[in-house]
């Protein structure tokens, strides 16, 4: 669901035992001056996306009472917004002569910042068409009054939709500023307050979700343990799955050799904060063979409140930070970790979150496994994304998001679609695989993550339904909203480029790493055990959620090779790698055409304990719904995985 003023996110992850739960390129044109609506002076410049695309004439219910609420943001094109995406592009691209010549904060909003006089008459217009302004930053200025103010500001009406059984107001035009402030007013988000809770999956965070537990037998290592009694499947018996691999058999799958991420910082965002992601972060540190943190080396930045508890799930969220924290120190053991959370799952929130790492310059990496469906993002919220994806560009940060865990969404939505903010053409987006790390710790292939389930029979000898349905996998494709980046152009294949008809547009993910649950990650966390008491545990995790803090400590160690020179927005030097021994070329099927794979997997049928039995299936490998795993760059896996070669490939 969404707010009154923004919409919610999910974690990527969501605890992803089972099977794991499941924003556009540059900044927002300004249209161009548009015809008046309402009744209002002529001479205003459209925001283009602010009226959302539910809002249509059969949903209409007529106009919103003047006396309505309107809480909302109007963020701030700065004064050379233009100048922005032309040098975050230039400093990013390693063909470019001003590549690596990033800027400071200071600098930033000295060259690309609002100015006072900004500021000022966006302040002044607001308070003249009757809003209240609660907050000014130097990103955008917030608002509250009723409904009537609000359609004097932007020159739109408001009406009542229907929209999935519920009734909610949104503009019934485009939303405008006046023309003298077109160069001011980037955007405005919150005239609509239509609900879009992504469902993870004063203000006291609640305490750990129950329990949850992998049954075994396991494999120590993939290939290690199998049950000749089970049925076949693909002409063989499939072993059991791993217990969870530790940071040792990542570090040598991705080729860490020497390298820690020493003098190297990665911030993680997500919603709320773990209360004992300190103490659960160290044990499991302890516990699985990672150095142990030094004094400092892990640090929180947190809100002085947190909003939408109940709403945003907030306890699922701890879960995600646990895992985030968890997978960078395995990958990157010497990398410094700020975790920055959010005051809630809402867009407001983690933009806020994201403006502290690119204000305060907090760390050169971000990891994010968060998002939603394109379908629920709009063009006004994706400009506020964007201008701040440009604004780390142009300082040198990179932002890492997980491609989603639901393949091409159709299960999910019925609708074939990629995921947000995964699609902005700004972030590298991570998509997933299926890992066999042997024994030795040596790598043996991966596949796109990509599951089909089937139960074993109860007489016990066949699977039911055999390869099964669907359940889940690497999300990816191709945007519907976001243009081609230069990056893509003559690598990403026309039949995926422009797949949706027409031109070439953004396709998703760029890189992957291991994500499938049933070849994932051991993680530990403080839960609610059965009784209700608290008690730290250990479990298998996957989803893109896994993904993306990989590939962030991965990055790290790339940082560190390169002598600590930031990498910064990482695609065009991710592409420029193509077709090299950087990656692992990821397919679908490693040994061979026509030769699957798949695990056997053991569960608690309560998720905790064997007081209510186990079930056994079959999960088939390299089975992502519509999405394809091959040669070359695809949509599951992008241009593959670091290969033994990819972080070497960075040394200067």
């Amino acid at each position: 669901m969404r707010s009154s003023r923004t919409r919610s996110l999910r974690a990527r992850a969501g605890l992803a035992w089972a099977a794991t739960l499941p924003l556009v390129a540059g900044a927002l044109a300004l249209g161009a001056p548009a015809a008046d609506a309402a009744g209002h002076d002529g001479g205003r410049h459209a925001l283009a996306g602010t009226k959302p695309l539910w809002a249509t004439r059969q949903a209409d219910q007529g106009a919103t009472s003047a006396s309505a609420a309107v809480t909302a943001r109007v963020y701030l094109a700065g004064r050379d917004a233009k100048g922005l995406a032309d040098y975050a592009r230039a400093v990013s691209d390693p063909h470019s002569a001003a590549y690596g010549k990033y800027l400071s904060p200071a600098q930033v909003r000295a060259r690309y910042g609002a100015t006072h006089d900004q500021i000022a008459k966006v302040t002044g217009w607001l308070k003249k068409s009757g809003l209240t302004v609660t907050g000014t930053t130097n990103r955008y200025v917030t608002i509250t009054g009723d409904a009537a103010a609000a359609e004097r500001a932007f020159a739109t009406d408001l009406h009542n939709y229907r929209k999935n059984g519920h009734t909610y107001h949104a503009p019934s035009a485009t939303a405008s500023a006046p023309a003298s402030l077109a160069g001011a007013v980037l955007t405005v988000t919150g005239l609509n307050n239509a609900p879009r809770m992504a469902k993870h999956h004063s203000s006291e965070l609640p305490p750990p979700e129950g329990v949850f537990r992998n049954s075994g037998p396991f494999s120590s290592y993939y290939g290690s343990r199998t049950d000749k009694k089970l049925p076949s499947a693909y002409g063989g018996k499939a072993p059991y799955a791993i217990k969870g691999y530790t940071g040792k058999q990542l570090r040598a799958a991705y080729g860490a050799k020497k390298w820690t991420g020493k003098h190297v910082t990665v911030a993680i965002t997500d919603a709320y904060a773990s209360p004992t992601i300190a103490q659960d972060a160290d044990k499991y540190a302890a516990r699985n063979g990672d150095p142990r943190y030094r004094r400092g080396q892990l640090s929180q930045v947190l809100p002085a409140d947190y909003t939408h508890i109940e709403d945003c799930g907030a306890a699922g969220w701890y879960g995600e930070e646990t895992l985030d924290v968890e997978a960078v120190h395995a990958v990157a053991p010497d990398s410094d970790i700020v975790y920055v959370g959010g005051a809630s799952c809402m867009d407001d929130d983690l933009l806020d979150s994201l403006g502290k790492i690119v204000d305060g310059h907090l760390a050169d990496i971000v990891s994010n496994s968060w998002g939603d469906i394109e379908a629920n993002e709009t063009p006004d919220v994706a400009a506020a994304y964007d201008q701040l994806f440009q604004q780390g560009a142009v300082q040198g940060i990179g932002f890492y998001f997980s491609s989603g865990d639901n393949g091409d969404e159709v299960a999910n939505t019925g609708t074939k679609q990629v995921d947000t903010p995964a699609n902005s053409a700004w972030v590298t987006a991570v998509g997933g695989t299926s890992l066999a790390v042997g024994k030795h710790d040596a790598y043996q292939w991966e596949t796109g993550w990509g599951t089909l389930k089937a139960a074993l029979s109860k007489d016990g000898n066949d699977w039911t339904g055999f390869p099964g349905a669907f359940n889940g996998g690497a999300g990816g494709g191709t945007s519907k909203t976001v243009g081609q980046p230069f990056y893509q152009r003559g690598i990403v294949p026309d039949g995926l480029a422009k797949a949706n008809g027409g031109g070439a547009m953004r396709t998703v993910p760029d890189i992957a790493a291991v994500a499938d649950p049933n070849t994932g990650f051991l993680v530990g966390q403080t839960q609610t055990l059965p009784g209700g008491k608290l008690g730290y545990d250990e479990y298998r995790i996957g989803g893109t959620s896994l993904a993306a803090p990989v590939i962030a400590g991965v990055q790290a160690l790339a940082q560190q090779a390169r002598h600590g020179v930031a990498i910064g927005f990482a695609n065009p030097g991710i592409y420029q790698r193509y077709g090299t021994a950087a990656y692992h070329d990821v397919t679908d099927h490693p040994l061979g055409a026509g030769r699957d794979l798949a695990v056997v997997r053991v569960d608690y049928v309560n998720g905790a304990d064997a007081g209510e039995g186990t079930t056994t299936s079959l999960r088939s490998l390299g089975k992502d719904s519509s999405l394809h795993a091959g040669v070359g760059y695809d949509d599951v896996t992008g241009v593959g995985s670091p290969g033994a070669g990819y972080v070497s490939s960075y040394r200067p």
